[in-house]
């Protein structure tokens, strides 16, 4: 373990120490709200008292052709029951018009206990490797024949680096996605090359003895390249009822840009139901601005399964805690 311990702690410093030019790669919507924070927060992998699986699609603006969808596949766990090590893969698939791309990440955690009493106390550090294919497909173009003909595909590769703390019913994470340096996607020339982008988020979870559970949460996000900042304002309720957890979430995305046009403002109400070692969310998201592309909103539905869960070693937020047993 101290062998581990000793890799981690060398690529933390290799990646730090090398001059970041990157690509984008899985765009980040509110799934992490859907028990999903390994989504968006390498340091998630394996933190919590349950190995996660978890499934989601998203389709844009319905009714448009060829508008933005997205597939994700995502799992995560601990190395074996007593080690403070943890693991996770994404699968994702992600189409914009006639563009696609598809991609693989795989993340490593390490997660140091503060404390063996009855409150959770832990501070994690995650790393996340990402490969992704690129692809544009222009084959059902009109007009120009020698464009229509064209089919192009390029391939990067990407990393995060990120870290946790949790204390009892207080969660925070940062993570910076996009470091490594790789060769500019041929497919966007005039994309900027550096797209780091830093991401904090936080929560409280109270509660527990009362009838109805709440955890309030913020998500900050700032791309460097661009300026864009972005923020969530979340607020989440749980209701227990036998062997089913009821609950449902409210979100409310701004994007603070230069250029005022680009001022997005998102509302995304979400209903969610955990029985036994199962999870099933539906998300709507609707853009609030007076210009919109289309009134139709954007839909998602996420399914999981807990598997191999143990019980809980101390009090703490849902994302450590699983509601009921698993496989």
């Amino acid at each position: 373990m101290k062998l581990l311990h000793y890799i981690f702690c060398l690529l933390i410093f290799s990646l730090f120490s090398i001059k970041s030019n990157s690509q984008e790669t899985l765009p980040i919507y509110q799934d992490y709200l859907s028990d999903n924070v390994f989504l968006v927060h390498p340091s998630a992998a394996g933190i919590g008292n349950s190995s996660k699986l978890r499934f989601t699609a998203r389709q844009q603006w319905a009714g448009i052709p060829n508008a933005p969808a997205l597939q994700t596949m995502s799992f995560h766990t601990r190395l074996s029951e007593d080690s403070n090590a943890g693991y996770g893969f994404v699968l994702f698939n992600d189409k914009n018009g006639f563009h696609s791309q598809k991609g693989l990440q795989g993340a490593y955690s390490y997660h140091l206990p503060m404390s063996n009493g009855t409150i959770f106390n832990q501070l994690s550090f995650g790393l996340a490797f990402t490969f992704v294919q690129n692809q544009s497909d222009q084959r059902t173009f009109t007009g120009d024949r020698a464009i229509a003909a064209i089919i192009e595909s390029t391939s990067y590769y990407n990393a995060d680096f990120s870290m946790a703390y949790h204390l009892g019913g207080f969660s925070s994470y940062f993570t910076v996605k996009n470091l490594l340096l790789t060769a500019k996607n041929n497919l966007n020339v005039q994309e900027p090359l550096d797209l780091k982008n830093y991401i904090f988020s936080t929560g409280y979870y109270f509660g527990e003895d009362l009838a109805i559970q709440l955890e309030p949460s913020v998500m900050l996000q700032f791309r460097e390249g661009t300026g864009e900042r972005i923020a969530d304002f979340n607020i989440k309720a749980y209701k227990n009822i036998s062997n089913t957890q009821l609950w449902a979430a409210l979100s409310y995305r701004k994007n603070f840009d230069a250029n005022g046009i680009e001022n997005a403002q998102f509302i995304s109400p979400i209903i969610g139901l955990n029985y036994d070692n199962l999870m099933f969310s539906y998300t709507y998201t609707n853009q609030m601005n007076e210009t919109v592309l289309t009134t139709s909103g954007f839909h998602q539905v996420s399914v999981g399964i807990n598997l191999w869960t143990k019980e809980p070693r101390a009090a703490a937020c849902p994302n450590i805690n699983s509601a009921f047993g698993g496989f």
